[in-house]
């Protein structure tokens, strides 16, 4: 009997001891979890924080040292008065007096660089134009696109929609890019002298109008011997006065 009560009691003290050691072993990994879930968020903070405060200036740099695309139009120690608009900023004054003399205060664009006439570098400037928008600029002023679909010589005079830009240089009011209605003035390269010529020497077999390209005409002087004389003096005439002109509709050079 004692033996036997000796046996239950050394069970209950190795099934305490077990059930102790277990929960001491849950209870360790438990404050483990809850030490490395606590930490992660700290450590990812604080990797975040370093690599912000690191790229930071980085950031900064690149900002600093990049070049806008306006700065490739800009002429680098030009006049300041002579930079083309986009390089510099201006407080332009609609009130001015139309075609009268005015005077903006401008300021150059960052990374554009400029001098007066005396060759010192300026930032603030001031620009002398006369009151006027664009589209009222003299044809000098300003470039145009041409067009070889409009007949020159004809009666009225034919127009073509052209598109127009002001050139660098000229400072005026309003938009910068403009269409006008222009009389058609391309050539094709013919010569209104070799066209006489040919029409007082040899205008009698049509080689002034197959000079310019009008081959039926041409035919027709070659085989009626230029109408007996009549119609060569009349081409004559015609072309000295540039009545008639290339077939292909375009001026004399």
């Amino acid at each position: 009997m004692a033996a036997r009560r000796w046996r239950r009691a050394l069970r209950g003290l190795c099934g305490a001891a077990l059930f102790l050691s277990q929960l001491f072993v849950f209870s360790g990994r438990a404050g483990s979890l809850m030490t490395t879930k606590l930490s992660q968020p700290q450590s990812t903070l604080a990797k975040s924080l370093t690599s912000t405060s690191t790229n930071a200036p980085y950031l900064k740099v690149l900002e600093s040292t990049e070049i806008p695309p306006y700065v490739t139009n800009c002429p680098s120690n030009g006049l300041c008065s002579r930079l083309p608009p986009d390089c510099m900023t201006c407080n332009t004054n609609y009130s001015c007096i139309y075609g009268k003399p005015a005077t903006f205060d401008c300021k150059v664009k960052p990374h554009v660089h400029c001098v007066d006439e005396n060759n010192h570098e300026q930032e603030n400037f001031t620009i002398n134009m006369t009151c006027q928008f664009c589209w009222q600029l003299a044809t000098s002023d300003y470039v145009c696109t041409n067009s070889t679909n409009c007949m020159t010589v004809s009666c009225p005079r034919q127009r073509y929609n052209a598109t127009c830009t002001v050139r660098d240089h000229i400072h005026c009011l309003g938009n910068r890019v403009f269409p006008k209605m222009l009389y058609c003035n391309w050539t094709g390269g013919y010569k209104w002298s070799t066209a006489l010529a040919l029409s007082i020497t040899l205008g009698g077999f049509g080689a002034d109008r197959f000079y310019l390209g009008q081959w039926r005409e041409g035919l027709g002087k070659l085989f009626s011997f230029g109408g007996l004389g009549i119609w060569t003096l009349i081409d004559v005439l015609l072309i000295g006065v540039g009545y008639v002109g290339p077939a292909d509709g375009s001026l004399y050079i």
